[in-house]
């Protein structure tokens, strides 16, 4: 395990929509470097930065046309080692995005794979027999190759299925995952991984990591045993190498596979959709709305099994949004943000903020962007300030990446610099109690002392701090015992007694032992 990720708190940067050097209305790596100190000062002391490898940009990168080249939009490679050198010097780490699953149909892999020719690329990708011979139960494309042969999608159109075999074989096309071929995948994508660490990054977040062999079994052992050979290869040769997937099942990512981190992700229903997006069914019941009513054991049901399976291996990781999920802002005031925020950065596994969230930035109704679809609302640039383009780039409005938002009342990080109680402030705030707490930090011990179905405020243990939290608008009790505790942390206020805590409205504290 990297000693490095105990204290991590990682800030996402979709690059294209951080900060803009060269006036083309698109964020750079020379825009992320300038922002480095203004990073480390939130108290993010880690970055992941959406894929910036070559690509025609039908998917926003996730289609990559070469995996060791950067795409000139965001700069060059020597652009990039210089960011990861930046970074080092003030302490910070940089995990790159690695699609292992696909790539883009411009890759050359894919151009050598669809020759009529065998090469050592043609069972690089996945082909039927037969250009009229269809893959039943999975998407394919037919017709468009020299190749006699249709071939496997993961996603859109443009991402062809790399091929790292089937854990069960029903057609003469599908290789087992111990094939020559399919093996060379793997190692073609560990090589891939070891340029990039070779100049400086410090790790990876992998796109889809569950989804490598196809026809898998439940327990996803094919596709786990190709992550345990590359967790193999780092813990070698790269021993201080993270990896975080994108599975959000930690008891296949990290037990069986081998990740340092998985992702609780906002899956429809599951308990971290509970805190901040439970509103499918029209009726808000988000955890951390005032008027939500939410319950914290839906949340809890899921997670702390999860949480105590996987414990020992690795972290189980909790975010404030990431590119493909609506902003919390969509549906929660600022103050509701802070007692959000302030569970989040409290809890057990390594915090992720993404860029924006830290000054309420607003999910904003648009277009679809280089496939974004509903996810390009919350992939618009930084607000800085309150000049031109919200500070993020100097070009002409009509040539931005995407549209500022332009509401007269849109945050900004030069505004909320200056108001001592703001969002941002707040955030930094919470983060230095983090890394000045070893209890709060990465493994610390975590226990749910007070958590009642329908009934507020919860309350937890971190080590030897005491955590309460109250979301709601009234004032609440727990029957916890907290004499010989002050307050160490507050939003809001509330009383500590012999055997009950009272939080007022909105009130979140961290209790310590009296010195």
């Amino acid at each position: 395990m990297p000693k490095w990720l105990k204290d991590a708190v990682f800030y996402e940067i979709y690059p294209q929509s951080y900060y803009d050097t060269n006036e083309d209305g698109i964020g750079d790596f020379n825009g992320i470097i300038e922002k480095l100190d203004y990073i480390k000062g939130l108290g993010c002391n880690a970055l992941w930065i959406n894929p910036c490898y070559d690509s025609p940009f039908k998917d926003a990168g996730y289609d990559v046309r070469d995996y060791k080249k950067v795409a000139p939009r965001y700069g060059t490679n020597q652009d990039l080692y210089r960011l990861f050198g930046e970074a080092h010097n003030r302490g910070m780490h940089v995990l790159l995005d690695l699609v292992p699953g696909h790539t883009s149909e411009e890759h050359e892999w894919f151009r050598e794979s669809q020759k009529a020719e065998k090469n050592k690329y043609s069972n690089r990708y996945v082909w039927s027999g037969h250009c009229f011979e269809p893959m039943k139960g999975y998407p394919y494309i037919g017709g468009e190759s020299e190749r006699a042969g249709v071939y496997m999608l993961n996603f859109f159109k443009c991402q062809p299925a790399l091929n790292y075999g089937f854990q069960k074989c029903e057609e003469a096309w599908q290789l087992p995952t111990d094939h020559p071929d399919c093996i060379a995948t793997r190692e073609a994508m560990k090589d891939v991984m070891r340029f990039w660490l070779d100049h400086g990054c410090d790790g990876f977040r992998v796109d889809m990591a569950s989804s490598l062999v196809k026809n898998d079994d439940e327990v996803k052992s094919g596709t786990c045993a190709i992550w345990r050979n590359v967790r193999e290869m780092l813990d070698e040769e790269y021993p201080e190498a993270a990896m975080v997937s994108e599975w959000n099942d930690p008891q296949r990512a990290i037990n069986s596979a081998g990740f340092h981190m998985d992702f609780y992700l906002n899956w429809s229903g599951n308990g971290y959709s509970t805190l901040m997006r439970d509103y499918e069914s029209g009726e808000d019941r988000s955890f951390f709305r005032k008027d939500g009513g939410g319950d914290i054991t839906r949340f809890l049901d899921e997670y702390v099994p999860n949480y105590l399976a996987t414990r020992e291996n690795g972290y189980y990781c909790l975010l404030t949004c990431n590119h493909d999920t609506l902003r919390p802002k969509y549906n929660l005031s600022d103050r509701e943000l802070k007692i959000t925020y302030a569970f989040l950065f409290t809890m057990p596994g390594v915090p992720f903020l993404y860029y924006g969230d830290e000054i309420g930035m607003r999910y904003l109704q648009l277009p679809t962007k280089e496939g974004g679809y509903q996810r390009t609302g919350s992939r618009t640039p930084m607000q800085w300030n309150d000049k031109k383009n919200a500070g993020f780039s100097k070009c002409p409005a009509d040539a931005l990446y995407l549209p500022v938002d332009g509401s007269a009342d849109a945050p900004s990080v030069a505004a909320q610099e200056k108001a001592p109680d703001s969002l941002l402030n707040t955030v930094r705030a919470l983060l230095a109690l983090r890394h000045e707490e070893e209890d709060l930090q990465a493994d610390g011990e975590f226990e749910a002392v007070y958590a009642e179905s329908g009934k507020l405020p919860f309350v937890y243990r971190r080590g030897g701090l005491l955590i309460a939290l109250n979301p709601s608008g009234e004032t609440v009790s727990a029957p916890v015992a907290a004499a010989g505790r002050t307050v160490r942390f507050s939003i809001g206020g509330g009383t500590v007694g012999e055997t009950a805590i009272t939080l007022e409205p909105q009130s979140f504290l961290v209790l310590q032992v009296t010195p």
